[in-house]
């Protein structure tokens, strides 16, 4: 099978497009034909080594955890899947080794669940590690409920414009900071927008004359510093920015759970989640894929297609 892959640690410049022998599976596991891959910023991160200390490279490395495809083949100890069905995934090993930017990848059942059926491919790859993260701040860690403020910083990047909506499903109010060019896709999104730059603790009090409940950070860079200002002491926060400068701050990790995937495939069934793509690229030009992820501020995810 074709697949991207690193033989040592660096940028998109060590990526290559090669054939690769097809991974093995055991019969609790399922094989996946991938039809798109979404890139995240931990796959730079990963591939640079930046965590080596942490988790193990087995060179070739495949990058890639977010997966959306069709089951070729079930392992006769697995249940709920069968060959055919459209299903989206977040495949992550404890060892780096097999990713999804390649056509075929194994998973485990648990890693698994169905298409969304209105979403492409595409879109669909998008949401898994994304969708997760967002899903267990605003949820999980915010607890955010119908009648209350939220504020969200970098509410139109990746884990950010999921999290609007995820927050907006459940019957709060949205304000979101965002570069003046993603305003008008925060209003689609019924957010109320606000510009960065000087002012804007009083623009976001403008808009919360009556105090802000919650507040989620994806951008970083002194953002939670911000509702410090407005005076809304007793704010929950909660950041996956890698921040902690407002008290009792909830760091938020992605990680695996399927119930959570499975809310979020019916929240966009429902109608109340889309994933915005900024641009997809043919399996074969990975690398420059990468180099697009790296620049930052592409308008949403980017995304690997295998014919």
């Amino acid at each position: 099978m074709k697949a991207a892959v690193y033989h040592r640690f660096g940028g998109p410049e060590v990526l290559d497009v090669v054939d690769v022998p097809e991974p093995k599976m055991f019969a609790d596991q399922i094989r996946i034909r991938i039809k798109a891959a979404a890139l995240n910023p931990a796959d730079l991160s990963f591939q640079a080594g930046a965590v080596d200390v942490l988790v193990d490279s087995w060179f070739p490395v495949i990058p890639g955890w977010d997966v959306a495809g069709i089951v070729a083949e079930a392992g006769v100890a697995t249940t709920g899947f069968k060959p055919g069905d459209e299903v989206i995934g977040f495949v992550r090993g404890a060892i780096q080794r097999y990713g999804t930017y390649a056509e075929q990848i194994i998973a485990e059942p648990r890693q698994l669940v169905r298409k969304p059926a209105n979403l492409d491919w595409s879109q669909a790859a998008g949401l898994p590690l994304v969708g997760l993260t967002a899903y267990r701040a605003v949820v999980h860690a915010l607890d955010v409920r119908a009648g209350e403020t939220v504020l969200v910083h970098g509410a139109a990047g990746g884990v950010g414009h999921l999290a609007v909506q995820i927050a907006a499903a459940r019957g709060a109010s949205v304000i979101g900071t965002a570069s003046e060019s993603n305003h008008d896709y925060l209003r689609s999104l019924g957010v109320a927008p606000v510009a960065y730059g000087d002012g804007l603790a009083d623009r976001i009090r403008a808009l919360a004359p009556g105090g802000l409940d919650a507040v989620l950070d994806t951008a970083g860079r002194g953002a939670l510093v911000i509702t410090q200002r407005i005076g809304t002491a007793d704010v929950r926060a909660a950041s996956v920015a890698n921040s902690n400068e407002h008290p009792g701050t909830i760091q938020v990790f992605a990680g695996l759970d399927q119930a959570d995937l499975q809310a979020l495939v019916e929240l966009a069934e429902a109608g109340k989640l889309s994933v915005r793509v900024a641009r997809s690229f043919p399996l074969d030009q990975a690398a420059d894929a990468q180099r697009l992820l790296a620049e930052g501020h592409s308008g949403g995810k980017i995304v690997l297609t295998v014919d």
